[in-house]
Order: C-alpha cells, then structure tokens, then sequence
C-alpha cells in the first residue's frame, strides 16, 4: 500500500516527533502502535538502530507490507487493512527478530489497582508494580509498572533493548502517577532498570525497580525479572498448626543468625554458603541446639555487605548473594520441616542515598521528606520514608506482606522503632519540625505501625512482630484498638544493657550493683517482652560475650554460663546472635565465618551443650513459658541478698500445676547450705546446673533435696542449697 509519509504521520507536530525522538515524549502510545486513519490502519514503531521492518500477519508468519521510514532517527510506518492481528520482522545489523509490538496492547493495570495504590492499600504490589511476567491474549511477555508521578518520561532499558531508553518508553496512568508497558517475548531472568526523565527534562541515572522480586547480587545493581510460577511448598501442617497466639504463649528461643558470616567455605575463596547448603548446614544445626526460631539480619537486597542489610534498597527481593527467591522459599521450607520458625529483619526507618535507588526516584523526593529535618538520617546517612504519603506506606505494609505471605516467613522484627517514633530522635534543638501539636512524636509513624500490624494479624494469622524499640514508649504491644501500636513482642532494651553491665563487673563489686539485675522486673509486665542479646552487643569493638566477663578464663566461662542461664531463667522470650553459643572469643566479623574451630576445646563445647540443654528445659518446661508474659507466673525467691550476689526467681505454669526454682550465685565463692524459701513441701530435683563438669565446672550438684519445714523468705518451707561458685541453677518441684 503506498502512502505519503505525510499520510503516516498524519497528526503528529513537529514537536510532539521530536520529543519521541530526544525520548522526552511521555505519551508513546500517541505516536506509536496501530492507529486508525483515512479508513487504513497506520502502524509505528521506533527502533533506532535497525535497518529494516516488516509488518506479518501474526496467523500465517507472511510478510504483509515493509515499513517505511518516517524519520531517519529509526522511526517507521506502514499502512495496512489487515485487519487480524500482527507481528514485527525487525533486521538488524546483526540479526533478525520476530516480536510482538509492545503498542499494540492496550491498557494494563485495571481502576481498582490504581485506586488502590493511591490510597496506600494495594496490599498486592509485587503482583501489580514491578516486573510481572504473564501472558496477554496468548501472547508471553512482561507486564512492567512502577510509581512515578512527578517524570515526564519513563521507560523500560535491559539487555533485551541494548539498555536504550528511547526504545520502550512507558505509558503514563494519570491517575495513579503509574507508568506501564507489556514487553512480549521477555521472560524471566531478563536483567531491567527504569529510565526516568524528571519534570526537568533531565535524564536521572537508571533506576533500579523498587518493588522488583530479584536482583543482582552487589556490587551489579539491576533488577531481575523473577518467576510467577508459584513455589511448591511442603509445610501445610507447619502453617496449619498452632495459631500465633498460641506459639507466643509458648517457648520462643531465637537463634540470631547473619546468613553470610555463619559458615564461609575456605576451600572456596571463603565465600558465602547459598541458601540450599544453608539449609543443610543451619538447619540442622539450629533444630539440634533446641532453637525454636531462626532470625535473619537482613536479606532483603542492599548495596552495602558492610550494613550486614541495615540499609535495603530492594524491600520485596531476597538479596541474590545467597541464591534465587526460590532457593530462599526452599530454605523457609526447609526450616519448617524441622519444627523452626522464620523472623526477618525488615527495615522501614531508612533507605541508602544510591542514585540507583529510591533517592529522588522521579526527580523529586518521592520516598523521603524534602525538609532534610525530616528526611534524613545523619547517624546513618540515609533517607527517611515520607510515611505521611499513601503510596508510601503501602509500599512498605505490601513489602512486609511480600515476605509473610509468599516466602511463609513466621514474623517480621522491626528495626529502629524509636527512629521512626520520634520526630527529634538524634537531633538537636532547632534540627527537627514538630508534629502539628508541637510534640516531638512522629504521629504519621505511629498510624503506620497500627495499621501495619493490624494489617499483618488479619492477614496472616500465623505470623507476629516485634519491635525494636529501646524508650519507653507506651503500649508497643498493645493492640491497636486499645491504643497501642500493636506488636506481639518488644525488645527489652533495658534489661540486657542493664545486666551485661553487671555481668561484666569484678564479683567484688557486684553487692553495689544488685538493684541492676532485679530492675527489669518492676517493668517486666508492662509489654510483652524479649531479651535480646543481639549482634549490636558483640561488634564495634565491644568484644564477644566472653571477653566481657570478669576474671581468668575459668572464671569467664564460669561468668557467661551462669549470665545465661539467668537469662533463660528470666521471664521473657530469648534470643541469642550466632557464636554466642560456642563461646566465640572474638567479636562478630561479617566478612568471616564463626570460629567453629573452638570447640576442639572442651571449655565451647560446654557453653554449646549448656544452650542446647536450657533450650530443652525451657520447651518442656510450661513453668518457665506461662510466666514470660504472665505475672501470676513469677516471684522472686530471693531478691535482696546483695551481700551474697544471690538472686532467686521461681516461675510456674498457668494455675500453678508445677513450679520451678533458678537460683543464680554471682560470685566465684561456693555457697553451702545456702537457705532459701520455697512454695511446696517435698522433694526438688535439680535439672540445671551451670557448674556440672559436662559444661566445664567443677561439679557441684544438689541432685535431689528435700523442703524442711524451716521458714524463709515469706515461705513456711525451704531447702538447703550447695550454690556453686559462678553458677546458676534450676530445680523443679516433683510435687506437683
């Protein structure tokens, strides 16, 4: 059919053509793809670079009409009557291509998902934004959407385009400020970035997807089409099983784990172990030690190695140094197969100033404040979310979502609460806006965890926050409709600062300072509580728990297995970062493995068997789970002898059925008939204690005692202890 090329540009001004060209157009579908004209259909396509299309009849494969050149910058036309569907024949210089045209489908994304996402509750984001591979009237291809409202141009660049950004400029949705397009013949594996144009005209520096499901694993930064294919899980009765609440009235004992520093292969460069030898190596491990959870610093995609995943830039994909999403699936898979739970770290306070991130995303703050008083983060030079924007904080409640619901994660820990509560948090007079009340709390922060958690629980059941939270903000784990924020479980902050400070004083001293090891209980019941002893307590030159005690090498083991045993002892879930178990002697390293080379030295392998031990009491003992967040289930046996550096704690199970004892001796003096008061008359059977030699101690037991009716403490009976030197003990009552 020939046809003027005044007649295949029909409609189109000078400017309007130039600006497709320059790739400044933000309207491509305007130009581009099949438009009706004169009775005829005009077909365009820009391809800068090519020498040659033809337009064929989809059906047959036949060629129908070349195409013309329109303007030599690789713009073409054809004119056709066809009226069934087409295919582009596209030579290059070096090859030929058979495709789809990406303008000849229509509109992507429905009014209800736009609507959605402006209002902050499209809890489905990486099924509607992002890189969707599907397929559009039994065409396969990619769907790609992503939130710019402020660009005058976006497009799609990957390998698949030569990374060009004129070749597949992006059709803007007005109404949501969403960019979409549908590439055929892409399929996942397929490496992207989004080019975007500021309101400007600026051309920003490539873009990596924000709600992207993969990407490349540091230092390369493009995102990567991941599967749709749904991953074959084998964990329906883990997820059936007991209810949230349920698990969080029994035994929580979390297992802290950096999955790049936990096991390196030296025969390997040292390098990280992936998800599947994780699986096989972690697994085991942690379901032998009597963890009931395993937590992972982040693994959410981040630049920085060094930020062990504190600072992401990719909230919805699983960072590619330890393998693909479905690897990660297989390992939360695996995880439940052996009875262990899930926690991720997950990080809504911040984000890294990467020109290939969040930062400036459409050439204006999107993500973040503008007011750096709001906005950024001097501590960690990082920028903070703008939760008073909907399409931000849906962002963020679809990400924790992403992890919950798709890869079956058990709960999310919270990081940096108190950041994000308050408005002054690190600042100085003068560098910080008040709320609209003239108060220092971040109000928009506050509705956002109600509804994230509140989000969370309704959605999915099995899973539960926790916050890291270190002031006393009230009500972190009250629900919502009672005023709170709505989390499960708190850190409690207080008590571990303040009982590493007494633990790693001479015993000597240890008499003044008594009152720092009882203070947590006055507070202990006002949240739901975990005692962390996190990685925060063993880098930055604050030594590993070993080297915190007190004393000569007996002595430190001595310190560190009574210290935790006192911490399982206590009223509060555990948690413990990895290498604290073996005793490691030096501080956390991320860039190397733990040294699993000490326990060729019996003084580990006792910390080792003392953990897995307490583990195994604590899970079959309801006495020391009902009163982690009951107070009818604690009562100190002994609390003010400070002379003696004894503390005493008795916990029982719901209604009291059975009672256990924990006494703990803080000095390297042995305590003989030590007298203490108890609530059953008859025979109390030492379970635990951190003095047997099989930990390393000089084997001091009690075995089994009998109550004499001697009264002490408040108590009309008591037993006479042997309180070894440095030690903890546990005794149950076998009357009950």
């Amino acid at each position: 059919m020939n046809v003027e090329r005044s007649e295949l540009l029909a409609g189109i001004g000078h400017d309007a053509l130039w600006a497709l060209i320059e790739g400044r157009h933000g309207d491509p579908f305007s130009i581009l793809g099949p438009h009706e004209s004169g009775g005829m259909t005009i077909v365009r396509v820009y391809l800068p670079g090519a020498e040659a299309v033809d337009l064929i009849e989809a059906a047959s494969g036949r060629v129908v009409t070349p195409f013309s050149i329109a303007h030599p910058a690789g713009l073409f036309a054809a004119a056709t009557g066809l009226r069934s569907g087409y295919r582009l024949k596209i030579t290059w210089p070096d090859a030929v291509q058979i495709t789809e045209d990406p303008y000849s489908f229509g509109l992507l994304l429905g009014e209800l998902d736009l609507h959605l996402i402006s209002e902050g509750t499209h809890y489905s984001l990486s099924r509607t934004l992002g890189a969707v591979a599907m397929s559009i009237d039994g065409i396969s291809g990619v769907r790609f959407a992503v939130w710019a409202p402020n660009a005058r141009r976006v497009s799609v660049v990957g390998d698949f385009n030569a990374w060009d950004g004129r070749r597949n400029p992006m059709r803007l949705r007005q109404s949501a400020g969403v960019w979409e397009l549908f590439i055929p013949s892409l399929a996942p594996g397929e490496r992207y970035k989004f080019e975007i144009v500021d309101a400007e005209g600026s051309c920003l520096p490539q873009k990596a997807d924000p709600v992207a499901r993969a990407s490349e694993a540091a230092p390369s930064t493009a995102s990567i089409v991941a599967s749709s294919t749904p991953f074959r899980w084998t964990d329906d009765s883990w997820m059936k099983g007991r209810s949230r609440q349920a698990r969080l009235e029994g035994a929580i004992s979390v297992y802290e784990v950096h999955a790049g520093s936990w096991l390196r292969d030296g025969r390997d460069g040292n390098r990280y172990l992936d998800w599947v030898e994780l699986s096989q190596r972690l697994v085991p491990y942690a379901s032998d030690m009597g963890f009931t959870h395993i937590e992972l610093l982040p693994i959410m995609e981040h630049p920085f190695g060094g930020s062990w995943g504190y600072q992401p830039l990719g909230l919805f994909a699983p960072t590619g140094r330890y393998g693909t999403p479905e690897d990660f699936a297989y390992f939360v898979d695996r995880c439940h197969g052996a009875g262990l739970g899930v926690i991720l770290d997950w990080v809504p306070a911040h984000f890294p100033t990467d020109v290939w991130g969040l930062a400036r995303f459409d050439g204006s703050a999107l993500y973040e404040h503008e007011d750096p008083r709001e906005g950024f983060h001097r501590d960690w030079n990082t920028l903070i979310y703008n939760l008073g924007r909907n399409e931000v904080k849906g962002f963020l409640i679809a990400s924790a979502l992403e992890w919950l619901e798709r890869y079956h994660v058990d709960g999310l820990r919270v990081d940096a609460v108190a950041s994000m509560l308050y408005r002054d948090y690190s600042r100085n007079e003068g560098e910080w806006i008040p709320n609209q009340y003239g108060g220092r709390e971040n109000l928009e922060a506050v509705e956002f965890f109600k509804h994230l958690n509140s989000i969370v629980h309704e959605r999915c059941p099995h899973a539960m926050t926790i916050a890291e939270e270190s002031t006393a903000w009230p009500g972190v784990t009250k629900p919502p409709e009672e005023g709170g924020l709505g989390f499960d479980i708190k850190w409690n902050m207080g008590w571990m600062h303040d009982s590493l400070s007494y633990i790693e004083k001479d015993p000597v001293y240890r008499s003044h300072h008594h009152g720092t090891m009882t203070f947590g209980m006055i507070y202990a019941y006002s949240e739901r509580f975990m005692l962390p002893i996190s990685h925060d307590e063993v880098v930055y030159g604050k030594g590993s728990l070993l080297t915190k005690m007190p004393g000569d090498e007996w002595q430190k083991f001595a310190n560190l297995r009574s210290y935790l045993a006192f911490m399982w002892g206590h009223p509060g879930k555990k948690l413990l970062f990895m290498g604290s178990e073996i005793a490691q002697p030096g501080e956390w390293n991320h860039d190397a493995s733990l040294s699993w080379d000490v326990l060729d030295r019996p003084q580990h392998v006792g910390i080792q068997r003392l953990i897995k031990d307490l583990n195994s009491l604590y899970l079959d003992e309801p006495a020391l789970q009902f009163g982690d967040f009951h107070p009818q289930g604690f009562e100190w046996a002994a609390a003010d002898d400070a002379v003696n550096s004894v503390l005493g704690m008795l916990r029982y199970s719901e209604g009291r059925s059975s009672s256990v004892l924990v006494v703990s001796n803080f000095t390297p003096v042995p305590r003989y008939g030590y007298r203490i008061g108890v609530p059953d008359d008859g025979v109390w059977i030492e379970r635990i204690t951190t003095d047997a030699r099989e930990y390393g101690g000089s084997g001091l037991v009690n075995g089994a005692l009998s109550s004499e009716p001697i009264p002490a403490h408040g108590r009309p009976v008591s037993l006479s202890l042997t309180l070894p030197p440095l030690a903890t003990v546990f005794l149950k009552s076998s009357s009950r």
